[in-house]
């Protein structure tokens, strides 16, 4: 008879990744740990290969830690693809989404949602947004999404 394998219930592995990716402290570490290894001797390939992360991404963080140090290993600002919006759209927005209701606009609605904010920037800006983009774009702008309470001006 083998050894029982120890399982987790409380979540499944993709939410607990989730997690992790949201942890900047975490993030860091991991990276300084994999950097640990390599100045161990440890191959940085098999580390790639052990971790489920590329090996130029290690090689990165490595020679990242040699030139900054632990800020090095940070994400740095401007990842990803630049919003399609311009600041003072993303201002429109803001005030839009703070000061008007959608059916000043001809929407059937007293509140603002992430759909309703979809539509709204196609026939403004004639741009196509998810509903999740368009969650982010509010945060950038410092308004947030609450279920309960819609949406909520941060700043």
């Amino acid at each position: 008879m083998g050894k029982t394998v120890l399982k987790v219930q409380r979540s499944e592995a993709g939410e607990i990744k989730k997690l992790l990716n949201t942890n900047d402290d975490y993030t860091v570490g991991v990276r300084l740990f994999l950097v640990y290894l390599v100045a161990l001797g440890h191959s940085s390939r098999k580390l790639a290969e052990l971790h489920d992360i590329s090996f130029k991404q290690i090689t990165n963080w490595v020679h990242r830690y040699e030139k900054e140090g632990i800020e090095g290993l940070k994400d740095r600002k401007g990842r990803g693809r630049r919003s399609a919006l311009s600041e003072d759209q993303l201002k429109r927005i803001k005030s839009l989404v703070l000061l008007e209701s959608p059916n000043q606009h001809g929407l059937t609605s007293e509140k603002w949602t992430g759909p309703l904010l979809v539509k709204w920037i196609k026939n403004e800006y004639g741009l196509e947004y998810q509903k999740a983009q368009v969650y982010n774009l509010l945060e950038k702008v410092g308004i947030t999404f609450e279920k309960k309470r819609g949406l909520i001006n941060k700043v």
